[in-house]
């Protein structure tokens, strides 16, 4: 037996050993001209071909299990590289509920009338009917609080809350009585001058002829207690801050409204394209005296039965071809006409 301490340090090998793939012979050049051409640069492109290949997206699910479609912003447009994607989940349920200006739940609203709290609307559930629904409308019956009966899928777009049939808006501002008003108006010495806004539904339009009619030196805006824009955050901003200052006074029935104006030695004009006579025309003496200003709504202007009410109906001359004004701007001329011969 050999002993191992005999096998030379090369392990066998002489110093002119070469390796079989280096080797030159006609065996070897035959195996290496059998290979396909281009062989290596196959495996070398399709391994970078692999890297290169657009992965398949992996499917993003939200919190409920169903698929969404992720929202990936422009990088440097509010998201830094490498931040989670941002998913934005379709909902026609209200963003926010309005608690500031809202009340929901019937006794919440119940003890708010008992308070004393001014309510701008009321929405009950349709169909209901308890003692507590009867409170409710009877109260606000007595306090001039429009109330609506409504379905479900109205309140459920107000609130997202549990509302238990019935939502109600508080109003920013306190209205003010007219006939404690005009007193205190005649036992001051004042002329009065007011507005009576006829079914002016607009928010933005509400706001904007409060701000005109502050400005102008009305003493007061009357509005009907059903049919009129809603009294929110919007109209105080919109006049802003008028309607902090001017008195609003809201009247269950304007045909009553206006007849007791007359009966307080008012004279009641209408701004309508039904008119008698163009506004330049009137006597200076008419418009300096006590008056009321009746504007109409957007859509059909003053109702003919107020119409036929009224002391005076004036109408705003026009020259162009629309023949229309709208009804913030309309109520700005015709203040600016009272204003003016008021002196």
């Amino acid at each position: 037996m050999e002993n191992k301490d005999d096998r030379p340090l090369n392990d066998g090998f002489s110093d002119d050993y070469v390796p079989r793939r280096f080797r030159e012979g006609p065996a070897n050049n035959e195996r290496r001209a059998a290979r396909p051409a281009g062989g290596d640069d196959r495996r070398r492109t399709g391994s970078n071909d692999g890297a290169s290949r657009a992965r398949p997206q992996r499917p993003f699910y939200d919190e409920r299990g169903r698929q969404v479609t992720p929202n990936r912003p422009a990088e440097g447009r509010g998201q830094e590289r490498g931040s989670s994607p941002v998913y934005k989940e379709h909902t026609t349920r209200p963003a926010a509920d309005r608690s500031i200006d809202m009340l929901f739940g019937l006794r919440p609203i119940l003890e708010a009338l008992n308070a004393g709290r001014t309510l701008d609307k009321i929405f009950l559930l349709r169909g209901t009917k308890n003692s507590l629904t009867q409170d409710i409308s009877a109260l606000a019956r007595e306090a001039n609080v429009p109330v609506s009966l409504v379905p479900l899928e109205k309140l459920e777009g107000l609130t997202r809350k549990n509302h238990q049939g019935a939502v109600a808006f508080v109003s920013p501002i306190d209205f003010a009585p007219l006939d404690s008003l005009l007193a205190g108006l005649f036992e001051e010495g004042k002329v009065p001058f007011l507005l009576l806004l006829d079914r002016v539904t607009d928010v933005r339009n509400f706001g904007a002829i409060a701000r005109t009619a502050e400005c102008m030196g009305v003493q007061a805006l009357v509005v009907p207690a059903h049919g009129a824009a809603q009294i929110n955050g919007d109209a105080v901003k919109t006049s802003a801050g008028a309607l902090n200052i001017l008195p609003v006074c809201r009247e269950a029935d304007l045909r009553q409204t206006i007849n007791f104006l007359k009966e307080s030695g008012l004279t009641v004009i209408a701004c309508t394209e039904k008119a008698d006579a163009d506004l330049g025309h009137t006597e200076p003496a008419t418009l300096s005296g006590p008056v009321a200003v009746v504007m109409g709504s957007e859509e059909d202007g003053i109702s003919p039965e107020l119409l036929r009410l009224c002391d005076q109906r004036l109408r705003i001359p026009m020259s162009g071809q629309i023949q229309s004004l709208n009804v913030g701007v309309a109520a700005g001329i015709m203040l600016f006409e009272v204003a003016k011969s008021r002196g």
